[in-house]
């Protein structure tokens, strides 16, 4: 027999849900490394003792206070003002990071009336474990995608990391060329992360879900490179496989073609290219068969093509069917601002590729790279920060200790790149940062910390003036 259902009256429900309510945050409290309620303005209105103790401060210090005031870099207001909950974060003070929650606080008509900020880890170790199930889990689903798709486009143009000037124009140009079936010539110092656009270029073009393959003319001999392009029909010549073989062309019939070092191929093979892109067929060696074509062309070198045309070293109409559409990718010199987020975004990769916990760097060490001439570029500055991670002493931080030794290191050892860190360069970087840095002191002094009017008296835009201040460490 069917039990009748209880009804309790509303008010004992409302009685028991507050009793809930008032159980659950005084659980909150002892549970947690620390608590924080704001108003409507973000202000401080309450704060756990144990929270005091880790900022090791005092409760009339901080009552009453704007929170950016106590913590520069809570994100409290956001969430009063959006109204929406911040789960999982990491908060930087001092030179501590805490794990924290953030969540809106309403009344009963629903309205925002303030939020309150729970420290749960006064430390991200304990993310630990759950950061390396998730990359073993993340590692795990990459073998697995390289299993069922063969010869796709490794990146996208999110793996361009920088919000530079420079950066910002290169991904508005990779997005235009994208849109186009036209050959593409990408030209760029080594290291510069050539390949990586022609990968982002192919993921996001109509040919996306097609072939992408790559061929470094460099790294192969003259006398095969005609059978790695248009491939060898069965017993061409002695030693030819009996089942023939497929080109690169072939391989990458539907999709993209990237020739790597387009610079280095020899004469004879330039002429025998340039007929492909005009005819758009091919020939296999030892066959008498056409194959049409559907090829994308993306071609790159480091090398300078129109020195090279003048000279006679590369054919002058090959050229211009390459260069359709060029794409002239920065230094990392030419982008230093960018240095930020880059280590952030190599050393994590670099971590978890070793299996280590991530490491942040300071503001020291990013001066002093700042400060060197990247010969390398990106390419090298990956090679220097694996080699940092690898012999810092501090398990959590890169400093410029760090960097100066590893830099030592290399010019010890006959580095070339290394030959760009010179005192004269880095002298002349400190010189212009410093001075850089004291007229925006001033300026703020005489403008009472008014950025707005601080900008319009420098001759720079706001934003100009706040991405300097970041550069320079300032807050």
């Amino acid at each position: 027999m069917l039990q009748p259902e209880i009804q309790l009256p509303f008010d004992v429900a409302d009685e028991l849900a507050e009793q809930l309510k008032e159980s659950l945050f005084a659980n909150f409290i002892d549970i947690y490394d620390g608590a924080i309620i704001v108003d409507r303005d973000a202000r401080i209105v309450w704060i756990s003792d144990r929270y005091l103790q880790l900022l090791g401060t005092d409760r009339d210090s901080v009552m009453g206070k704007a929170t950016e005031e106590v913590l520069p870099n809570s994100l409290m207001r956001k969430v009063v003002e959006t109204g929406k909950p911040i789960m999982l974060d990491i908060m930087d003070y001092g030179k501590e990071s805490y794990v924290v929650m953030r969540l809106p606080l309403r009344d009963k008509n629903k309205e925002v009336v303030g939020a309150i900020g729970m420290v749960l880890f006064d430390g991200t170790e304990q993310l630990t474990p759950i950061m390396s199930r998730y990359n073993r889990m993340r590692n795990d689903l990459t073998e697995v995608r390289k299993k069922l798709v063969q010869r796709e486009a490794k990146y996208s143009l999110s793996n361009f990391v920088g919000r530079s000037a420079p950066c910002l124009e290169i991904k508005k140009r990779a997005m235009i060329a994208a849109r186009t079936i036209s050959p593409i010539l990408i030209l760029g110092d080594t290291g510069t992360g050539k390949e990586l656009l022609a990968h982002a270029i192919h993921t996001m073009s109509p040919r996306g879900c097609n072939p992408f393959v790559a061929i470094n003319v460099a790294a192969i001999p003259d006398t095969l490179l005609e059978a790695e392009f248009f491939g060898v029909s069965p017993g061409a010549y002695t030693g030819a496989e009996r089942k023939g073989r497929d080109g690169k062309f072939v391989l990458a019939q539907g999709g993209t073609l990237f020739l790597d070092e387009i610079g280095d191929m020899p004469l004879p093979m330039q002429i025998k290219l340039l007929r492909v892109l005009q005819e758009h067929e091919i020939e296999p060696i030892g066959s008498n068969r056409i194959i049409p074509l559907n090829v994308r062309i993306i071609a790159a070198t480091s090398r300078n093509l129109r020195e090279d045309v003048k000279n006679g070293e590369f054919r002058a109409d090959l050229y211009y069917r390459l260069n359709v559409f060029e794409l002239q990718v920065p230094p990392l010199r030419d982008r230093l601002e960018d240095l930020p987020l880059l280590c952030e975004d190599l050393m994590k990769n670099i971590c978890q590729r070793l299996g280590m916990c991530v490491k942040t760097i300071n503001q020291d060490a990013l001066q002093r790279l700042a400060a060197y001439s990247w010969p390398g570029n990106v390419r090298e500055l990956s090679n220097l920060l694996e080699h940092c991670i690898l012999i810092a002493e501090n398990d959590v931080v890169l400093t410029e200790i760090d960097i100066d030794r590893a830099l030592s290191e290399r010019k010890e050892h006959g580095s070339d790149e290394a030959a760009g860190y010179s005192m004269r360069t880095r002298t002349l970087n400190r010189q212009v940062a410093d001075a850089e840095r004291h007229a925006i002191l001033e300026m703020l002094d005489a403008t009472k910390g008014n950025k707005k009017e601080a900008a319009r008296r420098l001759g720079i835009s706001r934003t100009n003036l706040y991405e300097k201040m970041a550069s320079l460490g300032m807050r």
